[in-house]
């Protein structure tokens, strides 16, 4: 129970990553407070975690919408007193990928979604977080915002490259605060994400991906590191490497 008596808030915590971390911070004895803009979704989680006799809260809202997550972060301080954990992991591609035939409606919602929410919940928790002089903060991004191309997309992988600016930008402006900052950065992982790409993978491909519960197991590993200790960066990508046609090439002997 290496969580036990901390809170914890999940952005995108109704499925894939999200789900994942809520399950298993809820195992570790983490009160889990998850977010996400499918009600549905989210309280289906909840009931997971309840049914297995572990603590959650869910609320509905858009993590772009400053003043929704505001009143969250007021809420889960009145009801629970602490904020120990934020993991910034809602985000979404565009259907989508390249440049021309992108919408600006599509580029604006990836942004929002990918680092709008990420600056404006980690703006909300962290005054709580300096007050207790102690808090972790997890991004998630993305290998695309190190190699770019179409087969991500360049609103996708933009912003999740300013994710990983941003984590470092937390650790420098919080330092010496007791607040650490890190940032995960997956390969392909298997979640329903991958169902919005223009083609998605087959059942073959994704059983090469990371899997949703190994990332998970990358996410606890540095919440329940000793406050003394920061990863501020972890990098899990799946040990076969597909090319931008989602083929295995071998190299020649």
């Amino acid at each position: 129970m290496r969580l036990k008596g901390q809170v914890c808030i999940i952005t995108g915590g109704g499925s894939g990553i999200g789900r994942g971390a809520a399950l298993s911070m809820a195992q570790e004895g983490a009160t889990v407070v998850i977010i996400g803009r499918t009600a549905s979704k989210l309280e289906s989680v909840s009931a997971e975690i309840s049914d297995a006799g572990g603590t959650a809260a869910s609320y509905a809202l858009d993590v772009a919408d400053y003043d929704a997550v505001e009143q969250m972060t007021a809420d889960v301080l009145d009801k629970f007193g602490q904020v120990d954990v934020l993991v910034n992991n809602a985000g979404h591609s565009s259907q989508h990928r390249r440049l021309l035939n992108t919408s600006p409606e599509e580029m604006q919602s990836v942004i929002d979604s990918n680092l709008i929410g990420t600056f404006f919940c980690t703006k909300a928790v962290v005054p709580a977080m300096l007050e207790a002089k102690s808090g972790t903060i997890i991004n998630i991004s993305s290998l695309a915002a190190v190699t770019p191309g179409p087969f991500s997309g360049f609103a996708y992988g933009a912003a999740k490259a300013a994710v990983i600016n941003f984590t470092e930008f937390l650790n420098a402006d919080l330092r010496n605060t007791g607040i650490r900052a890190s940032v995960v950065v997956p390969g392909e992982v298997a979640t329903p994400i991958l169902d919005k790409r223009p083609i998605p993978p087959d059942a073959a491909a994704r059983a090469m991906m990371v899997d949703v519960d190994e990332t998970s197991a990358a996410i606890l590993l540095i919440a329940t590191l000793p406050q003394r200790s920061n990863i501020p960066e972890l990098v899990i990508r799946p040990t076969m490497h597909r090319n931008m046609t989602g083929e295995i090439v071998e190299l020649d002997n």
